[in-house]
């Protein structure tokens, strides 16, 4: 006769027991099965089928969790690469831009200078020609009124022809030197006269005799000018 035990979380174990019209073979011999259906040797027959599957799903997580962790190891591995790459070539782009930035100054730099260095240069060699027509303008401006019409225009010519230098100059940047009254300034003024007087503080400027100009900071020529000193 056959019957089954049933252990919560165990495997159906088949327990044979002998009929009871069944003889012993021998007094000091038991069949196998009775003795695999005694109680007390219950716990050493009866084999846990949970400990089985237990252990048979800890290998299926080993193995379904192997290529997981492998793929997020080298997924970790492959954006800290990105990571460091991007933060290269912000590095580079910063680099780039700091010396792309570095050389358009140093250009507009240089381009200042040389517009200025070639404006100095032309203005340097009109302003004798502009000097000429100042003092035309201030010797005949005496004798204009006994002169005949024709002369007076062709003054007024000649004033036009000053005024339109001096508008080419200052279109360039060339500015005049403040003279006249300023305090004398050795950076910006020659002091060619000096005169004692009580009608100028020392060291004022009382006359301008030749006008000086300068381009923003280059001093293209300085001021000739007759300064007070104390009587």
């Amino acid at each position: 006769m056959t019957s089954d035990r049933r252990d919560k979380g165990s495997q159906r174990i088949p327990i044979r027991f002998s009929d009871a019209d069944d003889e012993p073979e021998s007094a000091g011999s038991r069949p196998a099965d009775v003795d695999a259906a005694d109680p007390g040797n219950e716990e050493s027959s009866e084999v846990d089928s949970a400990d089985l599957f237990e252990g048979t799903e800890v290998e299926s997580e080993d193995v379904t969790g192997g290529p997981d962790t492998a793929e997020l190891i080298a997924t970790r591995s492959e954006l800290k690469r990105v990571e460091a790459e991007n933060a290269e070539l912000k590095d580079r782009f910063a680099r780039r831009q700091a010396d792309f930035e570095n050389y358009r100054k140093r250009v507009e730099r240089e381009r200042t200078e040389t517009y200025n260095r070639v404006a100095a240069d032309i203005a340097a060699k009109l302003l004798p020609v502009l000097d000429n027509l100042k003092r035309a303008l201030e010797a005949e401006s005496s004798v204009e009124a006994a002169e005949s019409d024709e002369f007076r225009h062709f003054l007024s010519g000649v004033d036009l022809i000053y005024k339109q230098l001096n508008g080419v100059l200052e279109a360039l940047g060339v500015k005049p030197i403040a003279a006249v009254g300023e305090q004398f300034d050795p950076h910006v003024h020659e002091a060619v006269v000096t005169e004692a007087t009580d009608d100028y503080e020392p060291d004022t400027v009382m006359q301008e005799i030749v006008s000086g100009y300068r381009l923003g900071d280059k001093l293209i020529r300085p001021a000739l000018v007759k300064v007070a000193t104390r009587k």
